[in-house]
């Protein structure tokens, strides 16, 4: 038997081709640790900065010549060949034991053209490359979970494609953009978005690969921040579920739409990360014959709600208060479309565009209004994720699992039965404070009386509010001066009778 660690420490990674998804730096973090000195990480070059990030701080603790198992390669997506030198194809091609394929454009509303260059076209050369590889132990691709949104129950299994890929990149190739964005909507057909429809294809061009290659696929759900390494609630970016975090914790999302019911298959990042390399290891020990797909999910196996979610976000956040807050945190979800539109123009148009007026007034330039709309236009994309569930088959993942001995399953920990949902959705927030905002948790105390202002103002605001009405509508009415009447000698009947009835049980 030969362990996960082992197989790591023998081997050269190849991380590529450059993605933009900065959790799947953590699949670079937990590698390197395990590699000996004269093993290598070849990864193509990115904007995060490895000497400084606090990502690396630990690796750099244990390991502080880390950086020497690491050469950067230039590459771009959109360029013929990946735009790779002789010499990088040539260095490539002779020494990598196993490519972890996690390049993607993750934007929901990307032209069709761009997100199926990136997404799948990309891939094809990455894969052209990976078969030239003379010491190519396994290629594993991360893919997404909603890739087959269009169904409700999915199997760990690679389904047919809605078009064959390379008919459909011919098609495109002479077409004006303009023609192929009016024709989008019908190609992806009931799925919502470019980029699950492109996912879909991708997965279906890493499949035609099977004979010559050991694959397997990764699929994870939604991605959130970590759950135990490189320490809890480590996050670096707005994507996802972190945007909509931030928007309430700084009060300025109020409504949402989303069903309280549905599960909210959130999964953290270092369990993608864990699944991601033990996939790695599986597949190049025991090479399977046929492609291996690992729905890396939580809802069929520890399941959390939309409604548990909001509970637990706006609890922590007035607990640990954003900095500089528009409003105290006092986000709600509905399912009902005419119920959050109305909370949209209540609770989100009319404060900005009054905000805006005060900024006008005193000088300045007006941007609430524009904040709202790329928020509604962030939680608009989301809105078909939140109202539905689906159902994944995940016997891989727990067969995967099963094959780790015990101290492999310690250091790459995927059991997300073993995941505390509040505790995760606390840390997951407060790391939205620290690592994407930089705020100091030191500075919560100030972050707090700014919160009791808040409430202060919005008192203030609401009894100023209630005397107009009352100056008025209700005083210039002689019939709603008499309902007004008729509803306080009512409120004060049933007092007196409640008192009588104190007394007297007294």
């Amino acid at each position: 038997y030969v362990t996960l660690p082992e197989v790591m420490s023998q081997i050269n990674v190849w991380l590529g081709p450059p993605f933009p998804m900065a959790q799947y730096w953590g699949v670079f973090e937990k590698g390197t640790k395990t590699l000996t000195k004269s093993q290598t990480v070849d990864l193509f070059t990115s904007h995060v900065s490895l000497s400084c990030s606090q990502l690396f701080a630990r690796v750099r603790e244990e390991d502080p010549d880390f950086h020497q198992k690491i050469i950067a390669v230039s590459s771009e997506l959109t360029q013929p060949g990946l735009a790779l030198g002789p010499q990088d194809v040539e260095m490539l091609c002779g020494c990598i034991n196993i490519v972890f394929h996690c390049a993607a454009t993750i934007r929901f509303d990307a032209p069709l053209k761009q997100a199926l260059q990136l997404n799948v076209i990309a891939t094809m050369q990455l894969l052209g490359l990976a078969r030239k590889m003379q010491h190519l132990e396994a290629f594993i691709h991360v893919s997404t979970a909603y890739a087959n949104c269009n169904l409700h129950h999915i199997d760990e299994v690679i389904y047919p494609p809605p078009v064959e890929p390379t008919k459909l990149i011919d098609s495109l190739s002479w077409m004006e953009d303009s023609i192929v964005e009016d024709i989008t909507p019908r190609l992806i057909g009931d799925r919502p978005n470019t980029y699950t429809y492109t996912k879909a294809l991708a997965e279906y061009a890493v499949q035609q690969e099977q004979e010559h290659l050991n694959i397997g696929i990764i699929r994870p759900s939604i991605v959130g921040a970590s759950w135990q390494e490189p320490f809890p609630g480590w996050i670096d970016n707005f994507n996802g579920p972190s945007g909509v975090f931030i928007a309430a914790g700084k009060g300025l999302l109020r409504t949402m739409r989303a069903n309280h019911d549905a599960v909210a298959d959130l999964i953290p990042v270092d369990v993608v990360i864990n699944l991601t390399l033990s996939a790695g290891w599986y597949t190049a020990v025991h090479r399977p014959k046929t492609a291996m797909v690992y729905n890396c999910t939580t809802g069929g196996i520890n399941p959390f709600h939309w409604g548990e979610i909001e509970y637990h976000v706006m609890n922590t956040f007035k607990t640990n208060p954003l900095e500089q807050a528009f409003r105290r945190p006092n986000a709600n979800i509905t399912s009902n479309y005419l119920v959050n539109q109305y909370w949209m123009l209540v609770s989100h148009r009319c404060p900005a565009i009054l905000y805006d007026m005060y900024l006008r007034l005193s000088g300045q330039k007006p941007t609430m209004m524009r904040i709202f709309n790329r928020l509604h236009k962030a939680i608009g994309l989301l809105e078909y994720f939140s109202n539905q569930d689906w159902e994944w088959k995940s016997d891989n993942m727990s067969m995967l699992l099963n094959q780790l001995t015990v101290e492999d399953r310690k250091t790459f920990n995927f059991d997300v039965r073993q995941l505390n949902w509040p505790e995760y959705i606390e840390n997951y927030c407060i790391g939205t404070k620290k690592y994407v905002l930089n705020e100091e948790m030191s500075d919560i105390p100030v972050a707090q009386k700014h919160l009791r202002k808040l409430r202060n103002i919005r008192y203030t605001f609401n009894t100023l509010l209630l005397i107009f009405i009352w100056r008025v509508f209700i005083a210039r009415s002689q019939m709603a001066h008499n309902i007004w009447y008729f509803v306080v000698r009512l409120c004060f009947k049933f007092l007196s009778h409640f008192r009588v009835s104190s007394s007297l049980v007294a």
